[in-house]
């Protein structure tokens, strides 16, 4: 880390853990004239972006005397972060299968913390009872989990549910990441051409995005905003735009956004947080009028870009943040063949800490591009409840 070029002393950012960093050694590794730059959230306890919703949330429980309270987790990341602030809640928390199995250590914390952590789809719930049914090997998704979070809290009137993405208000919390970016960029004088972040849910890319994007809708700026989403989960390179449901049971209200189905169900990647069938309302909105570009990454290539990255600037990503330094490179590397000198920010939005099985798996070279179904994201898409569907591609 001493190779990198800190940039929040003078600014004073609202968390201490939450920094940015100029990539020089990754720079150099590239041999690129591009000035890279990161947003590192990994450094809080929890070690992920999370904590900058799940104050505030629990915050509101505490306030309004609410004592138990239920949620879903992909990757374990939001659990885990739900469960660093919510220690005086009783929380309950359902792990997807796919994660739970592969990042024992994020189910370990949470139970640390506290949590009663199930692995969905469970036994426990009428909407885990259906899936196990069908299929007794399921992977899970974030649907599914999210059904059963969803059908507790409603039989049970002393518990609430939280949700750590997509909705609007997760989306508002998180923009603390671009606004501390817009100050931290001004203190060096630099103003980004290109900004970069993953996204499954959405809280991460637009709370990096969504400041950035003011700016350039007040002709501040006009950086171009680059989504990068997994191959094997593209909501939005592949998915529809259309009112459907958050959970797989079809228990939340309807939500316009861009979708795979809502009981699509992804092939179990390592990026267990971006193996969501939907993206955020406010993200798919402003895709649809065109302030953002997207893309999808396989994982194999991600995971080459997060060695490149762990061994020049000393930090292991976690296998979501992976998408956003792949298509980092990418534009780095095409920076070196123009020679155009572009700065690039990335948001780098957690560390591997507890995903080295992963990364151990692509040093062994046993790690394998998972990729969607045609047939199987038609299926799903002909159980969307609202006709008229607008291709996105």
């Amino acid at each position: 880390m001493a190779q990198s070029i800190f940039l929040s002393a003078s600014v004073k950012p609202q968390l201490s853990f939450k920094v940015e960093f100029r990539a020089k050694r990754l720079e150099k590794l590239l041999d690129t004239p591009a000035r890279i730059y990161y947003k590192y959230e990994g450094g809080s306890p929890a070690g992920s972006h999370k904590p900058n919703t799940a104050v505030p949330q629990v915050w509101y429980n505490a306030h309004q005397g609410v004592k138990n309270v239920v949620t879903e987790t992909g990757a374990g990341q939001w659990g885990v972060r739900w469960l660093l602030r919510a220690a005086c809640l009783i929380s309950t928390v359902w792990q997807v299968r796919a994660s739970y199995d592969q990042k024992p250590y994020r189910k370990l914390m949470m139970q640390t913390w506290g949590a009663k952590v199930h692995p969905s789809p469970s036994n426990i719930t009428q909407a885990g009872r259906k899936i196990l049914e069908n299929d007794p090997s399921s992977p899970g998704s974030l649907g599914i989990a999210i059904s059963e979070a969803v059908e507790v809290a409603t039989k049970n009137a002393d518990t609430k549910y939280c949700l750590g993405s997509v909705l609007n208000h997760v989306l508002l919390h998180q923009t603390v990441i671009g606004e501390e970016c817009i100050k931290q960029m001004e203190a060096i004088g630099e103003t980004p051409d290109v900004i970069i972040g993953c996204t499954g849910g959405g809280s991460n890319f637009g709370g990096l995005a969504f400041p950035f994007i003011r700016e350039k809708l007040s002709g501040k700026i006009n950086p171009l905003i680059r989504a990068v989403e997994p191959a094997a989960c593209p909501s939005l390179t592949k998915g529809v735009y259309a009112y459907d449901y958050g959970d797989t049971a079809g228990m939340t209200p309807l939500m316009k956004m861009h979708t795979l189905g809502h009981d699509f169900i992804p092939d179990p990647i390592h990026a267990g947080g971006l193996r969501y069938h939907g993206m955020a309302p406010l993200i798919s909105h402003v895709y649809e009028l065109g302030f953002m570009e997207t893309l999808a990454i396989a994982q194999t290539e991600c995971f080459a870009g997060a060695i490149q990255f762990a061994r020049s600037e000393g930090l292991i990503p976690a296998p979501e943040p992976t998408h956003a330094i792949a298509a980092t490179i990418r534009e780095a590397l095409h920076c070196r063949e123009t020679g155009e000198s572009k700065v690039i920010l990335m948001a780098m939005c957690g560390h591997g800490h507890f995903d080295l099985p992963a990364y151990d798996k692509y040093l062994q070279g046993g790690l394998v591009d998972l990729s969607f179904s045609e047939e199987r994201i038609k299926a799903s898409l002909a159980n969307i409840p609202q006709p008229g569907l607008k291709q996105t591609v």
